[in-house]
């Protein structure tokens, strides 16, 4: 038979076939939530009749500016299962960028946690096509906001129904949308299809990738504004797996403890998180008693990170590649039954390739002219990918991105005999601080801004904790005299809080090449070593 693939039959496929299976969520108000998928599917229905009543169409997008939580998970279906769009916001882009892309994606409604409330007074009357904000709380704590048309999460569905019919439309429908990073000018809108994530969900259950069953444990680390969660919230439901949500508590200890009292199995995030729970676990003399896996992605995986995983805890770490044009995991490093009896130095070296191309995916690598370079593990060029849930454009964009049906990903890399691809470099001077990208032009556009600087160059320089932090080169304008702290303090009210370079160093010249360019390579040579900090 020919069935639309759908989200909508994820969530009725997991309450009807793992309907005890839970949901645990740390709210960002009170204790741990716990639920079945049962239950999550009836409070799902209800919100899309909520919706409905807002007079919320197909095709419609609800935004959302929140954490890892139940709330989060409904919506998800809710949204995407009626035949609307859900758009994941990422709260730690700058406020420039979250009003563009709420006013560019043209959210009618969006839902926020209460963590986000001074983000939402902020936002609210520069958005005006948002005709509904929703809180996702209860009663009891509501924030005060000052914003006309905000609702009560709890309240708007208490009185609904839990008897929803979903509708059957094409599987190549919109379902969700997450914007970049920002890093070349403003955020560019990745859609995703009904087809594309079900596949890609379908793909993370498999053994080889997060081995997703009913029994199994998972705590998604990596927030649900990220590419989807990894598709994790999708996957997870599919494969009965019980569902482990942090809120907002991601530091090493609230980590652990939720690890130890859910019995989590497998996680998922970014190497910063990795290296805080590792930090915290060794320095009160701990060990995971269920924890087998953990999939790292975002940044290069440290290799001493692995290496501690496997030696000390007798944990696995799978590392993956993907972008948020790739709606998730593109690639992924899994040890074969050979490599799992190789000495740990060979196998951790091997665990921190980005490792093969899912199936569903093609990769290979291209010189200068766009001419396949050969798999033999040293020839670099562009990465570019082909698959099943790869974007083929961007939202609103008339102009394709793609070479002859390929995506540029813009990251340089290699493929050996064996398919397994290595990020080598960056095709663009971006920087990469704990899985989020750095625009180093906007940095150094941001800092010129000021009317004592002459001018301005921005390098990445590695980092113990957050893998990359940006190094912030200044020269004056003559007659003019700067501190440190008077530029940072100047670009923390211009850029995100996090994108504030680490130092200052003030030069009386920058080094220029021929062309007129700086050298950026001549700063790296001299300045590129390691944050102490």
């Amino acid at each position: 038979m020919d069935r639309p693939l759908l989200i909508s039959a994820i969530i009725e496929h997991a309450a009807a076939q793992n309907g005890d299976a839970e949901i645990v969520s740390r709210e960002t108000h009170g204790p741990v939530f716990r639920y079945t998928y049962a239950q999550c599917g009836a409070r799902a229905r209800k919100l899309a009749n909520a919706l409905a009543d807002l007079r919320l169409a197909a095709g419609s997008v609800a935004g959302t500016l929140a954490w890892n939580n139940h709330r989060h998970v409904e919506i998800y279906y809710a949204v995407s299962g009626s035949g609307m769009i859900v758009h994941t916001c990422n709260p730690r882009l700058h406020l420039d960028q979250l009003i563009f892309i709420v006013n560019h994606a043209q959210d009618e409604v969006l839902f926020f946690d209460s963590t986000f409330a001074p983000l939402v007074a902020a936002m609210a009357e520069r958005c005006p096509r948002v005709r509904a904000w929703i809180c996702m709380s209860d009663a009891q704590n509501m924030p005060t906001l000052g914003v006309a048309n905000v609702y009560c999460y709890e309240t708007l569905i208490e009185s609904q129904s839990d008897t929803f019919t979903w509708p059957e439309f094409d599987e190549r429908s919109s379902a969700a949308i997450c914007y970049t990073s920002g890093t070349t000018g403003n955020p560019k809108g990745a859609l995703y299809s009904h087809r594309a994530i079900v596949l890609n969900a379908m793909t993370i259950c498999m053994p080889g990738m997060l081995c997703l069953s009913s029994r199994e444990s998972m705590l998604t680390v990596v927030p649900m504004f990220h590419i989807n969660g990894w598709c994790a919230p999708y996957g997870c439901l599919i494969g009965g797996t019980r569902l482990v949500l942090p809120g907002p508590r991601l530091d090493g200890a609230s980590l652990y403890e939720l690890m130890e009292s859910e019995k989590v199995t497998v996680s998922a995030g970014v190497p910063t998180v990795w290296l805080q729970l590792l930090q915290y676990v060794e320095q009160h003399n701990l060990k995971f008693s269920t924890l087998r896996r953990v999939l790292s992605g975002g940044s290069a995986v440290p290799l001493a990170m692995i290496a501690k995983f496997d030696e000390r805890f007798g944990i696995e770490v799978r590392q993956g590649w993907g972008m948020t044009e790739t709606t998730a995991v593109a690639t992924l490093s899994c040890a074969t039954e050979a490599q799992l009896q190789w000495e740990p130095a060979r196998r951790h070296a091997a665990a921190a390739n980005a490792g093969k191309s899912v199936f569903g995916v093609d990769i290979k690598v291209v010189d200068e002219d766009g001419r396949t370079l050969p798999r033999d593990g040293k020839s670099q060029g562009e990465l570019m990918v082909r698959g099943q849930w790869i974007i083929s454009g961007y939202y609103r964009s008339a102009t394709s991105p793609l070479k002859d049906g390929w995506f540029p990903t813009g990251d340089i890399a290699t493929i050996d005999a064996q398919g397994t691809m290595q990020i080598r470099d960056r095709a663009k001077d971006l920087i990469k601080t704990g899985g989020e990208w750095i625009s180093s032009i906007d940095l150094e556009n941001a800092t010129l801004g000021h009317p004592a600087v002459a001018a301005a160059a921005v390098i990445g320089v590695k980092h113990p904790k957050w893998q990359e932090r940006p190094l912030l080169f200044v020269v004056c304008k003559a007659g003019h005299c700067l501190e440190a702290q008077e530029i940072l303090g100047f670009l923390a009210e211009r850029v995100a809080k996090w994108w504030v370079p680490e130092e200052v160093i003030f030069l009386e010249s920058l080094p220029v090449g021929g062309t007129g360019k700086v050298q950026k390579t001549v700063l790296r040579e001299k300045y590129g070593g390691v944050f102490n900090g």
